[in-house]
């Protein structure tokens, strides 16, 4: 049984999303506005969070923003109106793990929340990932480089935990942008390079060897070689 907190203001919707994960088994916390979805989420005792981005009192973005300062890693889906790939991509970059549009169905939105699951599972049986003098700590989300510690944005680290985990592979961007992302591809977007840039500054420190290089055509691929 995993516990899970439901961030929604409509309490028509709560009441059947509630009722849709309490029938897969999980215990269910319902709070109706954002201050009090994040005095919940801060006790870091929920394994998931659905939560919508149109909020009374404190918006859905500003919550999960200060959730992932404070240090909480709980998987959280962003459940909201807003269809276009912009207000996708802002809440995702404010630490959502997935993004669901408005109308769902029921479904759908339980069978999300249990790959969540699924997932934060699967991390939680490894703490660390290691690659030459690269070290990721999974539950502190720390990063350190040659004894150098870096800070990282929430979508960096999750976009070097990819290339870690699938090192000395070419990973196109589709593939990237599916795993990190969860979109489908879009060719005309940037996104990709510009998070790979970003950690490329910080990850490649003056003096020592590159690690992410760019496979001209394929995509990028972590690697200790040339």
């Amino acid at each position: 049984m995993a516990q899970v907190l439901v961030v929604e203001d409509d309490l028509e919707m709560a009441d059947e999303i509630r009722c849709e994960l309490q029938a897969h088994g999980h215990q269910v916390d319902v709070a109706q506005d954002g201050a009090a979805g994040l005095a919940l989420a801060l006790t870091g005792r929920f394994d998931a969070i659905t939560l919508d981005r149109g909020l009374p009192v404190l918006d859905g973005l500003a919550l999960v923003d200060a959730v992932r300062k404070a240090g909480i890693l709980t998987p959280v889906l962003m459940v909201s109106a807003f269809s276009a790939v912009d207000e996708r991509i802002r809440g995702l970059r404010a630490g959502g793990d997935d993004y669901l549009v408005k109308p769902f169905d029921l479904a759908e939105l339980a069978a999300r929340v249990e790959v969540l699951l699924r997932r934060s599972q699967n991390r939680a049986a490894v703490v660390n990932l290691q690659f030459a003098d690269l070290e990721l700590d999974l539950i502190s989300r720390s990063v350190r480089r040659a004894g150098t510690e870096l800070v990282l944005m929430s979508k960096e680290f999750q976009l070097l935990e990819y290339l870690v985990r699938n090192s000395r592979q070419v990973l196109t961007k589709r593939m990237i942008l599916e795993a990190v992302w969860h979109f489908n591809f879009d060719p005309a977007t940037n996104l990709i390079e510009v998070h790979v840039a970003r950690l490329r500054k910080k990850i490649d420190l003056p003096g020592l060897p590159p690690l992410i290089h760019t496979v001209r055509g394929a995509g990028y691929m972590l690697s200790d070689t040339p």
